[in-house]
């Protein structure tokens, strides 16, 4: 990330600019699901970066990546099902295909933080 410009996200750790371009650039009624996320991931896994790739934000500790793309129906998180903590496994009714979880407001808000921690972890860490 050297060389990108950060700006400091209150409350929710450092951002650069093209990631916070596409949360600005986001359908507002999905913004606090993806703010939700993004400080969860920080608040998780401090070391991790976020840059876009593939067009959506990616976070990232070395080898291991977390995608959070915005779409029509919601955020879609793209993560191998062997990294997800399990939450594929508690939430079946959220796959959608191998390794896309689909996210709608009131299904993110159904689910508590440490299952999204949970799945942050495996994806990230584990």
């Amino acid at each position: 990330m050297s060389g990108q410009a950060r700006t400091p996200d209150p409350g929710a750790g450092i951002m650069d600019e093209a990631v916070r371009r596409y949360r600005d650039e986001m359908d507002s009624q999905y913004r606090p699901v993806f703010d939700r996320l993004h400080r969860l991931i920080v608040v998780t896994c401090p070391d991790a970066e976020v840059a876009l790739s593939y067009g959506m934000p990616t976070y990232r500790i070395g080898r291991r990546r977390l995608n959070i793309g915005v779409w029509k129906h919601g955020l879609s998180l793209y993560v191998s099902p062997n990294r997800d903590g399990g939450f594929s496994a508690h939430h079946p009714e959220l796959t959608a295909g191998k390794g896309t979880i689909k996210l709608r407001p009131p299904d993110a808000a159904r689910i508590p933080d440490a299952e999204f921690q949970d799945l942050i972890r495996a994806a990230l860490r584990d």
